[in-house]
């Protein structure tokens, strides 16, 4: 494919997006996304709202090529570093670029379950840009716009993914609802499913784990539920459990079976572990598979209910009809017909509750 034809198949959809957006906007109440809009230009009339977002961003800029506008065949297998991938980076990084500058969130993929419209959308940012404080209030302002158009539009749920619901960008969705008490929709991390989903990977012999990120929401939840069933937990934060462990040097956990990473572990930290160690982790992104005498889980997921209709895509790297479990809890939240929000602190005591109803409901562990 010419260079100048590259630049045309990665640039056309967001500008029809926007050429779309613009003409419309005279004629609607506010300036709608994408998400809204295609359904009334190709539908002729306005179509049923999804009832349930999971608001999701980028993570690096080959990955930001896995859409179904750009590549439907790739993104409907699970994403892999493509050599076809490369000649295009140049050009994705301009178009990410200029998305940063002046795009909205818009819709990625859509699904149905049980007669419910299930929706993906994005934030059009990538991971690193996250950690930029510069760019803290746009992503936080991105966030809350997609918020407020899912509660114009009537969704009732909407799951915040990965970054989007970082504790030091936003609570956990805590400012959103705080700043917009009235809100018709609901707003959830998700996060009480991930933590029951790496509970339930954990042997029931086990008596004693490693646990990094203890002070993060995950792993505060995983380490106070873990000390409730007798195991001890090394380098959890000091709570007020006689089994929670501080420690302060990785080689504490030399003789430690069990490690559950919750913040970024080196090959050369993975180095202090036993063989035969299995890594449970809920670190983004995932850790180098470093040692090949030891066994490593995947991020926490849950595989959809048999009954899922019209999933053409993959995401990210799980295979098609395999989600993140904070996108499953946030359905869960759905079809449980829960009516609160599930921002800031996880809490405990509803991880076994969350898990059953996900269980109830046909999920999987994978």
């Amino acid at each position: 494919m010419e260079p100048h034809h590259q630049i045309c198949v990665l640039l056309m959809p967001y500008l029809l997006v926007q050429a779309i957006n613009s003409t419309l906007k005279a004629f609607l109440p506010h300036h709608l996304s994408i998400y809204v809009v295609v359904p009334i230009v190709f539908a002729g009339k306005r179509a049923k709202a999804p009832e349930f977002v999971f608001l999701a961003h980028g993570v690096d800029i080959m990955s930001a090529m896995h859409v179904p506008f750009i590549f439907r065949s790739l993104s409907s297998l699970p994403f892999a570093t493509n050599i076809i991938l490369f000649p295009m980076w140049p050009f994705t990084l301009l178009v990410v670029l200029i998305m940063w500058a002046i795009s909205k969130p818009f819709l990625l993929s859509f699904c149905h379950l049980r007669g419910k419209l299930l929706q993906s959308w994005i934030v059009p940012r990538l991971g690193f840009m996250y950690f930029l404080p510069f760019a803290k209030d746009g992503i936080n302002n991105q966030i809350e716009e997609a918020i407020l158009m899912a509660d114009k539009i009537g969704v009732k749920v909407l799951s915040l993914a990965a970054l989007n619901k970082n504790e030091a960008l936003n609570g956990g969705g805590k400012l959103f609802v705080t700043k917009h008490p009235d809100l018709k929709v609901r707003v959830v991390h998700g996060n009480t499913l991930t933590a029951a989903v790496i509970l339930n990977e954990i042997s029931q012999d086990v008596k004693e784990v490693f646990l990094t990120g203890a002070t993060s929401k995950l792993g505060r939840a995983i380490a106070l539920y873990l000390a409730r069933r007798q195991i001890r937990v090394l380098e959890a934060s000091p709570e007020n459990q006689s089994l929670l462990v501080q420690v302060t040097k990785i080689q504490a956990a030399k003789h430690c079976k069990t490690w559950i990473l919750g913040k970024w572990t080196t090959p050369r930290e993975q180095r202090w572990a036993p063989a035969g160690t299995h890594f449970h982790q809920f670190v983004v992104p995932p850790v180098f598979e470093f040692r090949t005498d030891c066994t490593y889980s995947k991020l926490a997921a849950m595989k959809l209910p048999d009954d899922v209709q019209g999933l053409g895509v993959c995401e990210y790297t799980m295979e098609r009809g395999v989600v993140h479990a904070c996108h499953a809890g946030g359905i869960v939240h759905l079809l449980e017909g829960w009516t609160h929000h599930e921002v800031g602190a996880i809490d405990v005591d509803q991880l076994d509750l969350v898990w059953e109803a996900a269980r109830r409901h046909g999920f999987k562990p994978v």
